[in-house]
């Protein structure tokens, strides 16, 4: 596992962290989640991210993560790993459970440090941006949570390009620096090259992506359409039956035949092809069993791409 500097900050990120945006929640085998979670360190893996609301039910999978950490990260190993979390999305019902206010992230940032048992995160975020709350206010949270030890680095999501850069600008004003942005990414949503990882580079802030497999369209599970126990199949899924278009599933299968011929799977092709962007600090991986998670590490084998390579990919995803 090769580490990389995250933006100008000193903090160094494996160039694969693990989400647990799914399989860590109430509803899910505590199991499968430690076992997942100790393959990912024991193979190099020191970022695991989270934010309040991942479940389900909302809050479980950081009540599990800290469940993981007493059974297995106490004392010093906690100083080897790098965990975040982030509050913005629906946590709890009534007017302060969501979005950007200081009542609302400093609450959640309580609770989230409640349910895993820690002192502190490593990174809190703004998990997205608040149209009806000043942009102060907002950043004046993560600077208050930065300076009162209960985090130590500050970082944004789901940020445009022009909105990232006035929430450094304040976040610079206020002293405490944004180190990290995560935005969605993936070969069938670019729009952070639309400016966003431009802004990044200038302003020395590393990226974090997440989604790298499209919901799972970047694999092999829709190769022939959507599989009854794929996500597009649930009506309540992120992923919804009608974004799996028999023009997609081409595009999918195109990509698929590069990958062959690369000796990957889809999957770890997907995942190398957003590493060969320098500015790309690490990729965040979800996983349901270990070996899925080793299989999207296997990416780390073949990170290269030719030129004809890209061109065609290029060319498919057009």
């Amino acid at each position: 596992m090769k580490y990389n500097r995250c933006g100008n900050s000193g903090l160094l990120l494996p160039q694969i962290s693990l989400g647990l945006w799914h399989n860590f929640g109430s509803v899910d085998s505590f199991e499968n989640a430690e076992s997942i979670a100790k393959e990912a360190f024991n193979k190099g893996i020191t970022h695991f991210d989270l934010a309040n609301n991942y479940g389900p039910i909302p809050g479980s999978a950081e009540e599990n993560f800290g469940k993981i950490l007493q059974n297995n990260f106490k004392g010093f190993l906690r100083d080897e790993l790098v965990i975040s979390t982030k509050a913005g999305y629906k946590m709890w019902e009534g007017p302060y459970g969501e979005w950007g206010s200081r009542k609302y992230l400093i609450s959640s940032l309580n609770q989230s440090l409640q349910r895993m048992k820690l002192d502190y995160v490593d990174i809190f975020y703004s998990h997205r941006p608040d149209p009806h709350t000043p942009i102060e206010e907002t950043m004046s949270a993560l600077d208050y949570a930065v300076r009162s030890g209960k985090a130590i680095y500050a970082g944004i999501s789901n940020y445009t390009a022009e909105q990232t850069e006035e929430a450094v600008k304040v976040l610079k004003q206020l002293g405490t620096p944004c180190i990290i942005h995560q935005p969605k990414y993936s070969m069938f949503e670019r729009w952070v090259e639309n400016g966003l990882l431009d802004v990044l580079e200038q302003k020395g802030i590393g990226c974090i992506v997440f989604s790298p497999l499209a919901q799972g369209m970047l694999t092999n599970k829709y190769l022939k359409g959507i599989p009854k126990d794929s996500r597009a199949a649930k009506p309540e899924g992120h992923l919804q039956a009608s974004e799996i278009t028999e023009e997609k599933i081409q595009k999918i299968n195109d990509l698929n035949e590069i990958a062959k011929e690369r000796n990957q799977s889809l999957a770890q092709m997907a995942i190398a092809w957003l590493m060969k962007d320098e500015r790309i600090t690490s990729v965040l991986i979800g996983a349901s069993s270990v070996n899925q998670l080793n299989d999207s590490l296997g990416s780390l084998e073949k990170l290269d791409f030719t030129k004809t390579e890209l061109e065609q990919i290029e060319t498919i995803l057009k």
